[in-house]
């Protein structure tokens, strides 16, 4: 009798019945390690793939919010990168796995709390990436048409809760507030010709929703500039991306030569990878183009161009409450070579722009108040994944490390994190002599509040329906953006 009540109690969202049997299966059968990751993008797929790999028995469930898979991957990575997405191949051979499950449609936190699922697995993996803005705090950043650059990226992406985005593409001056690939990323497809977007040459089309290239084609915008608080030694994009805007077609760069004199004295002491993207901006701002790229720029109609030692105090308003302008504070750099801060003078300048794409990074946000989460980074603490003062508890990807690196640096710390849990499984750190009910405890509890929860098959319904769409539009796929529509097509 106590075995069933302490069985019982382990999970008490499960039926009795389901406690006898496990309380009499556990004395002669080994016990499965069971496992939940939350977040189905590369931080949780890389952890999944690493425990799977490595631990024999144990299963993984995997809970993500939206009703499909891959999060930054598939809404995230620039559409005219679709070579980045490669690694959805990885993933779904994991998610072909015996020992592994996809639950989508679940918002953990309100469907189900992280307390429940710790009740009834072994162990939780926190991959659930940082999905909040941070924000300028100027006056004017409430004003429409002052919207962050994920919100673009998640319209131009298919995003269901982008996919209405009200931004205002009658404009002819844009504002990106940072020089990160994102900022450089929303840029480029804002000034990229329609034409190309629908066909990319040298790379496959892209799948860019229809509603979304629509209301591309209408738009007036003729440049777009990107805000740094400081110089141009400090921006964060790659040489990958710079080279794709010195070199896209109709549109060409509008730099400022003093800005970048000062680069040819500093490349040589660099490391190889920002020496070649230093190089390469220097280049592009003090020398004259090739004949080849000369003749490219002598016809463009677009313009871009990178603004230093900048930041952003207010946003402009007109009479009717339209964004009119940005008004800037120059800045001054204090500190050491390589840690230089950017300082505010008194001097001021003010920018015309209709549209303001604040990209100066994101943060993660907190599914439980027990969690130690630290509001400021947008992090939850943790030690070699381990989240600190909580046994049996993960994290991978940026919400442990905040929103850094690329996929490569994901994966790093998706393994990293699946490398712990095998270890403490192994170790006798994490306790599994006791069973968990796993999915099947969790599963009864959706099933009563009527969640419809949405399986990889159900995902691959909806994939199928996806590429059909596209193949008759001429595009790898055709996103469907409505999570209605999405489960109407998975289930019928």
């Amino acid at each position: 009798m106590m075995l069933l009540r302490g069985r019982v109690m382990s999970c008490g969202m499960c039926g009795v019945v389901r406690g006898v049997r496990a309380s009499l299966s556990t004395s002669t059968t080994s016990i499965t390690p069971q496992v939940c990751i939350i977040g189905s993008g590369p931080a949780g797929f890389y952890a999944a793939q690493h425990i799977l790999k490595n631990h024999k028995t144990a299963r993984v469930d995997m809970y993500e919010r939206l009703p499909v898979p891959f999060g930054l991957v598939r809404y995230g990575v620039a559409p005219d990168h679709p070579e980045v997405k490669n690694c959805i191949n990885t993933f779904t051979q994991t998610a072909a796995k015996d020992r592994f499950t996809f639950l989508g449609n679940v918002a953990v936190g309100s469907d189900v709390t992280l307390a429940q699922l710790r009740e009834a697995y072994h162990a939780a993996v926190l991959a659930y990436g940082a999905a909040k803005d941070r924000t300028l705090d100027i006056p004017g950043e409430s004003l429409p048409n002052v919207i962050s650059a994920r919100r673009l990226v998640g319209w131009y992406n298919g995003l269901p809760e982008d996919a209405n985005l009200d931004v205002d593409l009658g404009i002819e001056s844009v504002a990106v507030i940072g020089q990160g690939n994102v900022a450089i990323d929303v840029a480029r497809i804002l000034l990229t010709p329609v034409d190309l977007l629908r066909s990319v040459s040298l790379c496959s089309k892209t799948d860019i929703p229809e509603p979304v290239l629509s209301r591309l084609s209408e738009s007036r915008v003729h440049h777009v500039s990107l805000v740094g608080r400081r110089g141009p030694q400090h921006a964060a994009f790659t040489i990958k991306e710079l080279r794709e805007m010195v070199n896209l077609p109709g549109c060409r760069p509008h730099l400022h030569p003093p800005d970048y004199t000062h680069l040819r004295d500093l490349i040589p002491e660099l490391p190889r990878p920002r020496k070649r993207l230093l190089e390469l901006l220097a280049k592009t701002a003090l020398d004259k183009p090739d004949a080849k790229l000369s003749a490219a720029y002598a016809s463009a109609t677009r313009t871009w161009g990178l603004c230093f030692l900048r930041s952003p105090v207010e946003v402009m308003a007109g009479p009717a409450g339209e964004v009119t302008g940005l008004k800037l504070a120059l800045n001054r750099l204090e500190g050491e070579m390589g840690q230089e801060r950017a300082v505010h003078t008194s001097e001021m300048e003010t920018t015309e722009c209709g549209l303001v794409l604040r990209s100066i990074g994101y943060k993660g946000v907190s599914l439980d108040p027990s969690l130690p989460f630290d509001p400021r980074t947008g992090t939850i603490a943790n030690e070699d994944s381990r989240v600190k003062g909580h046994q049996g508890l993960y994290v991978s990807g940026w919400i442990g490390t905040g929103p850094v690196g690329v996929i490569l640096s994901t994966m790093t710390s998706g393994f990293s994190a699946g490398k712990a849990v095998v270890a403490d499984i192994d170790s006798g750190r994490l306790d599994v002599s006791h069973s968990r009910d796993g999915q099947e405890c969790i599963r009864d509890l959706l099933v009563k509040k009527g969640v419809d929860v949405v399986s990889f098959d159900d995902w691959n319904i909806l994939e199928r329906h996806e590429e059909s769409e596209g193949m008759r539009l001429g595009k790898p796929r055709e996103k469907v953006t409505s999570i209605t529509s999405m489960l109407d097509i998975m289930h019928h």
